[in-house]
């Protein structure tokens, strides 16, 4: 195992960690689950001590003694931000994306998480991203890649290259900023080299194969990210244009939704599990999934959820379905909103694991999913960035030869007029 590396994804509800030779072949996974503390209807939050400082540690540990990586990388979700002290142990709870104290993603998160964090902690040591939280509890030094300082803006400034002084902070309370794929020390008490890390987004665009034009690639976390590949650069309202990372001279079009695990985990949990498929396609309601509100299209926090089309026939069956094709609807409108024919669906994150909501992704779209072999997509990414850290590649490029897909999801031709139907409808009530 000479060249195994690591990676690592700081996620939502979990830390995932897997081990991947030079063939991007899993030799080893683990998962260190944490709480997503939603203090209020508007607010969510890790205990940044336990998720970020902790839990990447313990992840790397729960991989087994026998596997004795040449490099690791951690990677997290964006943005996300904890006052620490000189340990570098959090002092306040450590904000997510789509907490209110961030003031909307039109005004840049980090710049609303970084005033309520100042002001709760003013004379801490740092405000630290989570990768940063990560990389000093492993390797000793708070450090974070280009991407992850990149999705602090304002705060970090593009302009500059550099955390922004106007902010009135002094800068090295700032976590220091290096190269995607770059060495930053050592994981403490072994010689496993430690990358900078990165986004989670970013490994999970790596090694899924979304590299073509009118390639969807559906991010089944608990958020909802949907990016569709599109041969040139075109900014459409209410969407994200991001270069392709992995795939050179290729546009990324979409943004992240709240229609994610985190509201179907509460939606289905209301009726509880069934093995049950719906009595009848027609005898489906049809959501507005926003319990929290939503992010992409909309940009209103203060959206709710409502549930529409209930009658004596919907049994639990159908309530479950809905849930699931509202986010199979979320993904067909910034599908058909990025203006790129769409050729498939391919399908990455915890959520894969569920058929019932890549079957819905591929009724509510009518395209094809192919579901990705190894579902932890950011951690695998995260140890190909090890790779490039390790001196091992060259190019972030080359990770696309880590791509596998496990299998082909076809839409169902027995669903597709009421899915049709019912996203007439959607549009209705949900925009």
């Amino acid at each position: 195992m000479a060249e195994v590396t690591v990676g690592i994804d700081i996620g939502t509800t979990s830390v995932k960690a897997v081990a991947a030779d030079g063939d991007g072949t899993v030799v080893a996974r683990a998962r260190i689950p944490h709480k997503l503390l939603v203090p209020a209807p508007d607010r969510m939050e890790h205990d940044a001590n336990q998720a970020w400082r902790l839990g990447p540690g313990k992840a790397l540990k729960a991989l087994g003694s026998a596997i004795e990586p040449l490099a690791a990388s951690v990677v997290a979700m964006v943005p996300s931000i904890t006052a620490v002290d000189r340990r570098g142990i959090p002092r306040t709870p450590g904000l997510l994306y789509g907490d209110a104290r961030g003031g909307g993603a039109d005004a840049g998160e980090m710049a609303g998480f970084l005033r309520w964090t100042a002001a709760e902690a003013p004379d801490a040591h740092g405000y630290w991203p989570a990768q940063a939280v990560a990389n000093a509890a492993l390797g000793g030094e708070a450090v974070i890649d280009a991407s992850a300082a990149g999705s602090s803006a304002p705060v970090f400034s593009m302009d500059l290259w550099g955390w922004d002084p106007a902010f009135g902070i002094d800068l090295e309370r700032f976590p220091r900023v290096a190269g995607m794929g770059e060495a930053v020390g050592t994981v403490a008490g072994t010689g496993t080299i430690l990358d900078a890390g990165g986004v989670d987004a970013v490994g999970e665009q790596l090694v899924a194969g979304a590299d073509n034009d009118g390639d969807v690639l559906v991010m089944c976390g608990t958020t909802l990210i949907v990016w569709v590949v599109a041969p040139e650069w075109n900014e459409v309202d209410g969407l994200v244009t991001v270069p392709h990372m992995g795939a050179s001279g290729k546009q990324f079009i979409g943004g992240p939704s709240n229609a994610g695990g985190l509201f179907l985990n509460w939606a289905t949990g209301l009726v509880g599990k069934t093995t049950k498929p719906p009595a009848h396609a027609s005898r489906v309601p049809v959501w507005a999934p926003y319990p929290r509100g939503e992010r992409s299209l909309l940009a209103d926090p203060h959206r709710r959820a409502e549930l529409h089309g209930l009658d004596l026939t919907v049994d639990a069956a159908g309530f479950r379905r809905s849930a699931f094709e509202a986010s199979g609807f979320v993904t067909r409108r910034i599908i058909e909103r990025s203006g790129v024919t769409p050729r498939r669906i391919v399908a990455t994150g915890g959520g894969v694991r569920v058929p019932e909501w890549t079957q819905a992704l591929a009724d509510a779209t009518g395209l094809p999913v192919d579901v990705v072999a190894v579902p932890e997509g950011a951690a695998l990414g995260a140890a190909w960035m090890a790779r490039m850290a390790a001196g091992l590649e060259s190019s972030m490029g080359d990770a696309a030869r880590w791509a596998r897909v496990g299998q082909r999801v076809e839409p169902d031709p027995r669903w597709r007029a009421a899915c049709d139907d019912r996203y007439g409808r959607f549009l209705e009530i949900a925009s």
